[in-house]
């Protein structure tokens, strides 16, 4: 049993009974040769024992299946021979062990059955030898050990076959051929040595066995040498194969490209079809023709315009004589492969029917390739449950109807009964196989292709015009309007399909001139109060490309303001158009209307015109058509543009964020390689920052955080790079700065965060802790580098003393009686102040407040001078409320420090007061 083998419980019953005879008759052999243990030389007993058990070790993995085997079988021989029973099964039990666990784990149930296995088989060949000696006329010791050895192979590697056989549901007349039988030589030539080995005992002693370690070990070679070949043809086979099957569904996918309703169509007849044919018993060679013609059969397809495989109708009979030569021409191409088995013939028959009344050659019943008829009942039964150009797909219930309706006309009798019967079961494995399949990418038919501006021989010229005097007859009226509805649609699909600016305004520009011809146009869109050239193409398109129109001035200015179109206006007065006057323009006519989004104008559509008044109420009927639709397609690629932006912008201090600082670095250190320079990286934390957002609250920490961000930015170089990786850290990205440099780097900034922190708190609360990373020698990728540098600003952060309070004023204990109002006109409530801080406080009353309530809070009850405001945050009915004071300025901080220098004052006082009342009694 090979280690790859199931677990006990996976065990079929048959196999769990089999292992369990075969373990019953090991266990008596072990038993009694344990029970009768005799040595003839126990010095020649130890030598075999350790070379069987270092031969053991050298094993070969079978091919084909999940075992093993080694070279021990000729110290088994051998021991039949030179030694004892009890002596042989020893030996023999001893190697095994050790091959079973050398480089592997297997399991108790493996190695049990290996012993068991091994020890009857080696008790079979023992006994067909010695009591053939003692009780036969055939005293020849040759053709006995031969025998012996046939029989411990075929004992041995029988129950192996067998228990692979039963739990990988293999035959077993097949893997003992296919894996084991190929050894059998081996055994023969391993009794031979055997022989010989015996024959140089008893001429020159058993020591001479020692001789036999070299020719081992040469026999474990020519074993691997020999598997291994094996396994490169078995490999190159399922390579080639792999390959042909690549190969077909290559050629799938080509139809797939076709015609769009193929893809889903394909993967289910070729479940169906396989299904179908394991059901009937379809010879193997036939099998493989019907999978490649299940993916394959449609190829014919190509040669048929694809406005008749896509058309949402009915055929005409014109158009179903084309469609008719696909299998035809489906069978030429696949000639062409020379598969190795009979795809053609499957092919070309698909569309015949049971009756004789199909296509292409009108054959009929069994003349009809056995592939051929199943493919022809799948692909009817899938056609009618899948939607189609001409009609939606049909409940199975329903199709199945009608496929039965069809037996013994159009379908094999023998065909449509198994698929009536197990309909429901396929459908369920097609949609297991197609959720399996769902990573499949599609092919790109729709990709848009930027490079390629034109054919060798051009364009065709769509822009013909009538000539001078010649009138629109009905019929250019007519396909001028299906051409005008055709190009609108494409227009509308085009401005949805993507949300690139650039991309859109590109797609926009080449179509519209199908319908408006041009020489020039010109997309604005606005931007605060300008018009900006996002796209300009044809004459003069570098001025136009320099324009910043103010809204209001010149031509597209006064569309934007006023929203309403101009017809043949006049493009000079474009405001900075003509300001050269060594530049001359040979435009003459504009047209242009305002680009209207849901939050007003977004922007001006201009064509210009070298002909004066070339342009027509026409056109400009087309260009409001789609002016909507154009508008919106802008508006959605500007806000895409505004995500895009703050994804990779930190909202509050404005500069890059984590996301970005990534991508710049890694582009900084591309360059750093190429151009061999050096590159510092500094990771900073602000220390105390936590305590500034405690004690003055978020606004006043997102102040200094702004403060701080603009001081840094406005301290390095050009092209440095500084980022916020978010909450208090900020990166700088110095390329080219020096060890030395960065350190006194370092130290600016905190200087800077010192100053930060004293602007708005007026204290010097905030300090700045730095680690620097340098290129290459601290790292060779950004992840490296700020990794590096973040540990040595944490190591810096440690080394400083303990932050944990930084409070002038800190939470203060107090008992001292104040006034709280809650609001104006009421009655104000007396209360016990115990607790107080610069943040809040907490006062003892049984009074009942609503947490939320706004009320003042009257430190000093004589004059009224110290107060604070602020809300209820927590109540304690009965003992008490919690009050958080509202956010401060500067000089109401001042006034903070004056209560609680009052509040410590008057508690001291009257603490005094009780202290000396307490001495005196």
């Amino acid at each position: 049993m090979g280690s790859g083998s199931q677990s006990w419980r996976e065990l079929s019953l048959s196999a769990k009974v089999f292992i369990t005879l075969v373990v019953m008759a090991g266990t008596c052999v072990l038993l009694y040769s344990a029970a009768r243990p005799t040595s003839r030389n126990i010095a020649q007993f130890i030598c075999y024992l350790l070379i069987a058990i270092l031969a053991a070790r050298l094993k070969v993995r079978l091919p084909g299946i999940t075992g093993t085997m080694s070279v021990n079988f000729l110290f088994i021989l051998l021991g039949i021979l030179e030694l004892g029973f009890a002596e042989t099964m020893a030996l023999g039990t001893a190697a095994i062990i050790v091959q079973c666990f050398y480089r592997d784990r297997p399991s108790p149930v493996q190695v049990t059955f290996n012993l068991s296995a091994s020890a009857f088989a080696a008790a079979i060949a023992y006994q067909v030898y010695h009591l053939a000696i003692h009780g036969s006329e055939m005293k020849s010791h040759p053709l006995l050990l031969g025998l012996a050895a046939i029989t411990y192979f075929a004992a041995n590697t029988g129950s192996i076959a067998a228990v692979i056989a039963l739990t990988e549901h293999k035959a077993i007349n097949k893997i003992w051929v296919e894996c084991y039988f190929w050894s059998f030589p081996y055994y023969l030539v391993g009794a031979a040595f055997a022989g010989m080995i015996g024959w140089f005992n008893r001429q020159f002693g058993w020591e001479t066995s020692l001789l036999i370690v070299p020719i081992i070990y040469l026999i474990y070679r020519s074993y691997r040498l020999y598997l291994g070949k094996l396994e490169d043809e078995k490999r190159h086979v399922e390579e080639m194969a792999t390959l042909h099957l690549r190969t077909i569904e290559a050629l799938a996918l080509a139809i797939e490209a076709k015609d769009h309703t193929t893809h889903d169509h394909l993967q289910r007849v070729r479940v169906y079809a396989i299904e179908v044919a394991k059901e009937l018993g379809v010879s193997p060679p036939e099998m493989e023709a019907l999978h490649a013609a299940a993916l394959l059969h449609d190829i014919g397809k190509l040669a048929v315009p694809e406005h008749i495989i896509s058309k949402p109708g009915r055929l005409t009979p014109e158009e179903f004589e084309k469609m008719k030569i696909h299998p035809v021409v489906g069978a030429e191409i696949l000639e062409r492969v020379r598969f190795p088995y009979p795809v053609v013939p499957i092919v070309r028959a698909h569309h015949e029917k049971w009756d004789g009344s199909g296509y292409p050659f009108g054959l009929k019943a069994e003349e009809i390739p056995i592939g051929a008829r199943i493919l022809s009942s799948v692909d009817f039964l899938d056609a009618m449950a899948s939607d189609r150009q001409y009609r939606r797909a049909l409940p199975l219930e329903e199709v199945m109807k009608r496929l039965s309706a069809e037996s013994g006309k159009s379908f094999d009798p023998k065909v449509v009964s198994v698929l009536e019967r197990r309909y429901r079961q396929l459908e369920k494995l097609v949609e297991s196989h197609s959720h399996r399949n769902e990573a499949g990418a599609p092919l790109s038919t729709e990709l848009k292709v930027e490079a390629g501006a034109a054919p060798a021989a051009g364009f065709e010229d769509i822009t013909v015009k009538d000539a001078p005097g010649q009138e629109a007859t009905f019929l250019s009226s007519i396909a001028a309007a299906r051409q005008e509805a055709q190009t609108l649609f494409e227009l509308s699909q085009d401005l949805g399909a993507s949300l690139s600016l650039g991309e859109t305004l590109s797609v926009f520009s080449v179509k519209l001139r199908r319908l408006v011809p041009y020489d020039a146009i010109a997309i604005y869109v606005k931007r605060g109060t300008e018009l900006i050239p996002e796209l300009v193409s044809g004459d003069n398109h570098r001025l136009f490309s320099s324009l910043r129109i103010p809204l209001g001035s010149g031509l597209s200015g006064w569309v934007a303001q006023n929203r309403k179109p101009i017809i043949n206006g006049n493009p000079s007065v474009e405001p900075g158009y003509l300001n050269d006057p060594t530049k001359f323009s040979t435009l003459r006519s504009a047209l242009a209307i305002p680009l209207e989004g849901l939050a007003g104008v977004v922007g001006v559509l201009a064509l210009y015109h070298a002909e004066t008044d070339a342009f027509t109420s026409d056109h400009l009927r087309i260009l409001l058509a789609i002016s909507s639709k154009m508008a919106l397609a802008i508006e959605n690629a500007l806000k895409f543009e505004q995500a895009e932006s703050s994804a990779v912008t930190d909202y509050l201090t404005g500069l890059p964020n984590a996301r970005s600082l990534f991508l710049q670095l890694d582009r900084e250190l591309a360059r750093c390689k190429r151009d061999t320079t050096s590159l510092v990286v500094m990771v900073s934390d602000m220390d105390g920052f936590k305590q500034i957002n405690d004690r003055f609250g978020h606004l006043e920490g997102n102040r200094v955080l702004r403060l701080f961000a603009q001081a840094l930015k406005d301290s390095c170089r050009e092209y440095d790079y500084v980022a916020r990786m978010g909450g208090d850290e900020f990166v700088v990205v110095a390329p080219g700065l020096t060890v030395e440099a960065a350190t006194k780097k370092a130290d600016s900034l905190r200087e800077l965060a010192r100053l930060a922190g004293r602007e708005v708190c007026s204290e010097d609360i905030l300090s700045l802790s730095i680690g620097q990373a340098l290129y290459p020698e601290d790292g060779k990728d950004a992840e490296a580098l700020l990794a590096e540098a973040d540990r040595r600003m944490y190591i810096e952060k440690q080394r400083q003393p303990s932050r944990k309070n930084r409070r002038l004023y800190p939470r203060m204990k107090c008992r001292v009686t104040i006034e709280l109002r809650p609001q104006e006109g009421e009655i104000p409530i007396l209360g016990n102040l115990i607790d107080l801080s610069l943040g809040g406080c907490y006062v003892e009353t049984s009074t009942l407040m609503p947490a939320g309530s706004k009320l003042k809070v009257i430190f000093s009850i004589d004059d009224g001078r110290l107060q604070a405001s602020g809300s209820v945050v927590r109540i304690d009915p009965g003992t008490g409320i919690a009050i958080k004071f509202n956010d401060m300025n500067r000089e109401d901080r001042d006034k903070m420090h004056k209560v609680l220098e009052f509040v410590h004052n008057t508690t001291m006082f009257y603490d005094n007061r009780y202290l000396s009342k307490l001495t005196k009694t």
